[in-house]
């Protein structure tokens, strides 16, 4: 399967600017260059994953990227568990005590 890298830096792009953050901002918290964020937007240059993670992150879109890159289904699991797993440690740390 081949990246359309394209597509990626559009998804990055609109994730960046919904979280209302100039491409100078991003490149600051990403430790990077206003020319590189660019770059990755524009599909000119790959995302390594821990930047991509990064992104998401800074952009508060780790639903919405996980539902562009794996589907509803996983987003819809994952959101689930980041709920529920937290009152199931609560309560089993409660039943320990």
């Amino acid at each position: 399967m081949v990246a359309d890298f394209a597509k990626v830096g559009k998804m990055l792009k609109k994730f960046r600017i919904d979280a209302n953050i100039t491409q100078e901002e991003m490149a600051e918290r990403l430790d990077s260059t206003q020319s590189a964020v660019s770059k990755l937007e524009s599909g000119r240059k790959t995302i390594d994953i821990f930047t991509f993670a990064s992104w998401l992150k800074i952009t508060d879109s780790e639903l919405a990227g996980t539902a562009l890159m794996f589907g509803m289904e996983m987003a819809n699991m994952l959101a689930h568990l980041s709920q529920t797993v937290p009152s199931i440690v609560g309560g089993f740390i409660s039943w320990m005590l």
